[in-house]
Order: structure tokens, then sequence, then C-alpha cells
């Protein structure tokens, strides 16, 4: 017997070493971790639990058979605990075929998948990997399909979180680009559909892989990634970080983590952050950061769209998604990039019973010829569609500014807003004061007495929150010291909230 056990420590050694000691050092040399270290650092110490080890890839073709099968396959998965709670696991092993999509290695990922969503528990895929085995054929795109099939099915009912570690091309890319969040590691990770080799032949345009698809573009360019962080360690700890805010599935309900935060109370601080001057900018994170229990705040999507802010926080233990105008950049206007910014924030928010806390402070639409051109009308009506669908608990506070639709779009009481609070500071009209005197009384102009009278007569008539108060659009005028406690105490009220939509196979979203 003993003989027998020893032979599966040595199997097990082996599978444990991926493509070999050489290998390795040249990871660690990139700046890189391994598969296996990765998950060591992600998931709580001693819980993971591999499945697969021993699973080898069966291609005979282009020289396959005789070179020395690896166990694993390139891909470690499995399942273990992030602070206690399940969740289930790939990482793409860069050290055995530069981390490549075979049939088999497929399969695994098919199998991990499959458990995650029968559990519902979230996934999270470490991806390291050089697209499709190339010696594979059809067999590896076969296998991309089944992975991508898994991530429709998934979407909406688990996390899905993908963190890219290394290359991410080809087919690759594109189950990332279908799961809820995409993080990067900066300077040793990117992602692209074709790399430079191909876009050099194919375009004439000579471009690094950095430049096409690293940590930068994809976080302040294109969208694609939520966030990037400077190494691998920093990225994983943050991961965790971010599966504490995050519930297990759609049924579940949000986490409650113990807080010393007292959801009663007060910050005098928050009764001067509005300038006196309604064109002089304030930074919405300072009130984010005081209602939040603790100031913890997961900021998603940083880097684009600054207009618009969202993210993760607790209000009484619980979670609760953050959408709040940044009047610091583009004095918080609401353009296609932040439009779409926040919509799928808040579809995801939905999606997964996370009630959604909405600041206000938005000057209305960005005018002008690139936006329109741009789709500005089909991207503020994602988010116009987003808050109309949505079911969870919805608290807006109006601080500052709500002009035009742009009042409408951020979660008002005409498009399902439950709990609407204003601070005594707020302005909700079509638009500014001097520009709706200068439409209203165009004749005026050329008198500057009358112009300030008239502008002066409108601020006073519907430069304020208590028109809308007098209609019930808004539910209260708020003094800005007690926000925590308001909203804490609506959020309460609203945790039995039950709406139900009509029966449909599914919307039509503006995509």
């Amino acid at each position: 017997m003993k003989h027998i056990l020893e032979a599966l420590e040595e199997r097990r050694a082996a599978a444990r070493l991926g493509g070999g000691e050489k290998r390795i050092e040249a990871q660690h040399g990139r700046g890189k971790l391994t598969a296996r270290e990765r998950i060591e650092l992600l998931l709580d110490k001693g819980s993971f639990e591999e499945f697969d080890m021993f699973v080898q890839h069966r291609c005979v073709d282009f020289g396959m058979a005789s070179q020395p099968k690896t166990p694993g396959d390139g891909v470690v998965v499995g399942w273990g605990t992030v602070n206690g709670r399940t969740v289930f696991v790939f990482a793409k092993d860069f050290t055995v075929f530069g981390g490549s999509l075979s049939e088999t290695h497929a399969l695994k990922m098919i199998k991990i998948q499959d458990m995650a969503l029968k559990m519902r528990a979230p996934i999270i895929g470490l991806f390291d990997a050089g697209g499709a085995r190339i010696q594979e054929g059809v067999a590896a795109l076969g296998g991309y399909g089944e992975v991508f099939k898994r991530n429709v099915i998934s979407s909406g009912v688990i996390p899905q979180i993908s963190v890219i570690m290394g290359p991410c091309a080809g087919g690759d890319v594109y189950s990332p680009a279908m799961t809820d969040f995409i993080f990067m590691v900066r300077d040793t990770s990117y992602m692209f559909v074709t790399g430079p080799d191909v876009v050099k032949t194919v375009t004439n345009e000579t471009v690094t892989a950095e430049d096409l698809g690293g940590a930068k573009v994809h976080t302040s360019k294109s969208s694609i990634a939520d966030g990037a962080w400077d190494n691998d360690v920093e990225a994983l700890l943050q991961v965790r970080r971010l599966l504490d805010f995050l519930p297990a599935n759609n049924t579940e309900g949000v986490p409650r983590w113990p807080s010393f935060d007292d959801p009663d109370r007060i910050d005098k601080s928050l009764d001067t952050l509005i300038p006196d001057s309604p064109n002089k900018p304030y930074d919405m994170k300072e009130l984010i950061g005081k209602v939040v229990d603790e100031g913890d705040f997961f900021e998603l999507q940083e880097a684009y769209g600054r207009n618009i802010i969202t993210g993760f926080g607790r209000i009484d233990g619980a979670t609760v998604g953050i959408v709040a105008n940044q009047p610091m950049v583009l004095a918080g206007v609401l353009d296609s990039d932040a439009s779409r910014k926040a919509s799928r924030f808040v579809r995801f928010c939905d999606s997964f019973e996370i009630p959604i806390v909405t600041f206000v402070d938005v000057p209305g639409f960005l005018p002008g010829t690139a936006q329109e051109y741009g789709g500005l009308i089909k991207h503020g009506a994602k988010l116009l569609f987003a808050y109309s669908q949505a079911t969870v608990p919805l608290v807006t506070i109006i601080t500052r500014k709500a002009f035009g639709g742009a009042y409408d779009v951020m979660a008002s009481k005409h498009i399902g807003g439950d709990v609407n609070y204003a601070w005594p500071t707020a302005q909700i009209a079509v638009m500014g004061a001097k520009g709706a005197v200068e439409i209203i009384f165009r004749s005026d102009i050329g008198d500057p007495e009358k112009i300030n009278a008239r502008t002066k007569e409108y601020e006073e008539r519907f430069l304020s929150p208590f028109v809308a108060a007098e209609r019930g659009y808004i539910d209260e005028v708020i003094m800005p010291h007690s926000t925590r406690r308001r909203v804490a105490r609506a959020l309460a009220m609203l945790k039995a909230k039950k709406a139900e939509q009509p029966w449909k196979k599914h919307d039509n979203i503006p995509l």
C-alpha cells in the first residue's frame, strides 16, 4: 500500500510543477505568479480543492504525439472559499503550452462552470494564455464555444469575474467579455482579438501589445476593464475585497458584514459641501465616503467616464450599489461614456438584488456633434432603460443640479425611484436660469436689468427643491448632515419591496 501512496504523491508533485522548474522561473522573471500561486493567494488558506489534476490532451497531429504530455493540460480548476464563502475558480497555466486552450483544457473549464452554476456560487477566471491551441484546430474552437455558451447561461444567475494576468488574445477574450467584471494587471497583461503582428500585416499599423490592449487602454479608453492594479498580489487581494460585496447568486440577497459604523450617524461637514457658487465643483466621492459604512467604497471603472461614479459600499452592514454624478469632471454632465458605464452597473445590481443609491448633480446631457454622431440618444436611453426596468430598492438624493432629461434619467420618481430626497441646495428645472430666461424672454436680451430680474424670478420659482416637493416628485427635503441616517432608514423600509414586471421572453434594450 505504501508504494501506491508514494506513487500518488509523486504524480501530484509532477502535476503541481506544470511546465517544469525552468518555465516557472521564466514566469517569475516576467513579474508574474504561477496559476497555483495565484489560486493560493485568492482563496482562504488551505481551502482549495483541485479537480482534474491529471487530465491530459489527446492531440496527435503536428508532432504533438511525440511531445511529453503534461498533467493538467494548461489550466488549474477547482473550488475553495473566500472569507468562508464558496467560490469556483479556474486559472490558466502559462507554463504549459502557453496556457493555450485544447479540447480537454476546455472540458475542465466547462466542468467547473457547470458546477458553479449548480451550486449557485461565483466563478473567477484567472487568464494568462495565448488563445486556442493551433494544433487542435476545430476541436479547440468547439471548446471555446462551449465555454461561451455557459458564460451566457450563467449571466445574471451567479457573479462571473475575470482577472487578466498575462496575455489574453483571440478566442480567450470573448469569455471575459461576457462576464460581469474584468480586471487587469498593469504592464504584464493585455487583451486583444488580433495581436500587433496581425495588425501590422492587415492594416500596416505598427503598435505595441501595451498600446493595443494594455491595462491603460482598457481601463481608460475602451471601457473593457473595470480596474487595474500594479501586480498579481494586489489584483488578487482586491478581487477578494470585491467578493465580500457580492451576493453568491441572484436569489440569496446581499451579504451582511459586522459594522461598527452607526447607521444613524450624522456628519455636519456635509452641510457645507455644496459651494456657494452653482458653477463651482466639489468632489462627490467625499459625500459617498461619508455616507457608506466606515468610508469603504469599491469603485469600478474609475478611469473611464469619470463624470459618473459607480461602485459598491455598505450601509448598516449590507451591500449597496452607488451611482453618482461627479461635478469635478465635465460638471457631472451625462455623455455617452457615462451613460453606458452607469447603465451596465445598474443592470448588474438589479440582476443580483443589490439596492441602488443614486446621488444626483447633473446639468444635463453633453451637447455637440461628437456626442450626437456617437449615438448619445441611444446611450442615454440605455441608462433610462436600466433604471426604469430595475425592481430593486432605489433611493435617490439630489444634492444640487437636476436639469432637463438628465433629471428624469437619474432614478427620478417618474421612472421608478422608491424614495427620492433632495438637499435644500437642489435645483430641479428644465435648464439653468440664465439659459431659460434667454429663451423665454428673448426680446429682453438687450436689457441687462430686465434679464437679471427675470433670472432672479426664475431661480426663485424653479431652482429649488420645493416645486418638485409640492408635486410629490421629491418625498422630502432633508438636511445634508442627516443623509446617511435617511438613506439607511429608507433601505431598511424597502427591504421587503416586491415589484413585478409583465411577462416577456426578454426586453429589447437599446444596445
